[in-house]
């Protein structure tokens, strides 16, 4: 198993992610300790793009719990339906939000956040949790990171 990523900032997102996947597959193999995993997941995806927050919640006796994480304090828990989270888990569905003061009833556990994605994590047809990546620039999320980060959820959950 490699601990070290090799980490290229030069190129397109994509081809940044198309480089940063196969190293997260390699980096999760032969590892079934899902919270060690999902460390392993926000570290790296926090080493090569630098959000301002990446890291996961899961749910937890009918409310998202915080997660592994890597950037600032945050949110320890978070009801259903409320917040990007919230919502996310509530419509099982990726949201990619641009501007999060237009999100009704976000949830700033960090002001300098900006704009957000956050995905589901679906096991046996349940949202088990959710990835939850946070920029401090505005509109920084689009298709190309949830197709990708789809990808990393789908090696994770396959663990």
């Amino acid at each position: 198993m490699a601990e070290d990523l090799t980490i290229i900032k030069t190129a397109t997102k994509a081809e940044q992610y198309q480089s940063l996947i196969p190293q997260i597959e390699a980096l999760l193999t032969g590892e079934t300790d899902f919270v060690a995993n999902m460390a392993n997941v926000a570290a790296a995806l926090k080493e090569q793009f630098n959000w301002f927050w990446v890291g996961f919640y899961l749910v937890k006796n009918d409310e998202l719990v915080l997660g592994p994480f890597q950037g600032p304090v945050a949110c320890t828990r978070i009801k259903k339906g409320k917040g990007v989270c919230g919502s996310s888990w509530e419509k099982n569905r990726t949201l990619i939000v641009p501007n999060v003061d237009d999100f009704p009833g976000h949830i700033a556990c960090a002001s300098a956040s900006k704009s957000e994605i956050v995905l589901p994590l679906i096991k046996n047809d349940e949202v088990i949790g959710v990835l939850d990546v946070d920029s401090e620039f505005l509109s920084h999320f689009d298709e190309t990171d949830q197709v990708y980060l789809e990808q990393v959820i789908s090696i994770l959950l396959n663990q």
